[in-house]
């Protein structure tokens, strides 16, 4: 005879009548009930310290998007601008968690910057842009890290929304690195490529971007360096771009 489990609690779920009873008491909690797990309000707390994060990151690729104007090309202005609309996506994203949590997003800019994690440092030239950037896309990994695994088993909502946007930074931290990398290999190509040109004993090429050399006129410069990058983010490192040929 079949066994019969009809009118029996599920064995992992309170049962029915007591999970109703409670949804009917504290009404103005709204998503907390009363298994969450963790304080609401120090939830709130680390939540508004990692908005206060996204939107100091949002301000500053807005600043790199408008100060590359003249020394990048359009592609590494589309990565600050890409960069930027996601880093605010989280932020809107960590907002809302707030207000489910009974909270209340902490937006005032006189303490922005000091609640965020990572600081606001703007550079000086498009290298100190990128290095500011990677500095502060480390620091929200392994900040974002530690707050995953301080909301688990407390509040597996706001841990995976906290995992998604992890994910994110850590993809963002190495598109930097891979922009930092291929501007020190362009760069140290086009040193070999200079020296060259002022020895004695070649005549020089002439680059582009640079003048021409020892009174010979420039020409066209076909660089092969930079393998792996195309010409918009070669010359967006200030590097020659590649001609056709």
């Amino acid at each position: 005879m079949a066994n019969d489990n009809r009118g029996k609690a599920t064995p992992f779920l309170t049962d029915v009548a007591t999970l109703r009873a409670r949804a009917r008491q504290q009404m103005d909690a709204g998503a907390v009930t009363a298994n969450y797990g963790a304080d609401p309000k120090v939830v709130v707390e680390v939540l508004n310290a990692a908005l206060a994060t996204e939107i100091v990151c949002v301000l500053r690729y807005k600043r790199h998007y408008y100060m590359a104007q003249g020394i990048a090309s359009e592609s590494v202005k589309n990565e600050f601008a890409e960069h930027a609309a996601e880093e605010q996506e989280h932020a809107d994203r960590i907002a809302q968690r707030i207000v489910q949590l009974g909270g209340e997003p902490d937006l005032n800019p006189d303490t922005l910057t000091k609640r965020s994690h990572s600081e606001y440092k703007p550079g000086t030239s498009l290298e100190d842009m990128l290095r500011e950037d990677l500095v502060a896309e480390r620091i929200a990994v392994e900040s974002y890290r530690e707050i995953v695994e301080w909301l688990h088993g407390k509040d597996p909502t706001s841990k995976r929304m906290m995992e998604d946007i992890l994910a994110v930074e850590e993809e963002h931290a190495e598109d930097i690195q891979s922009l930092l990398a291929g501007m020190h290999h362009c760069i140290g190509r086009n040193r070999r490529h200079l020296r060259i040109a002022r020895s004695p004993t070649r005549r020089p090429r002439g680059i582009i971007g640079f003048p021409a050399l020892a009174g010979f006129p420039a020409r066209p410069h076909r660089y092969r360096g930079c393998t792996g990058f195309d010409g918009g983010i070669e010359a967006a490192r200030g590097m020659p771009r590649r001609l056709s040929s």
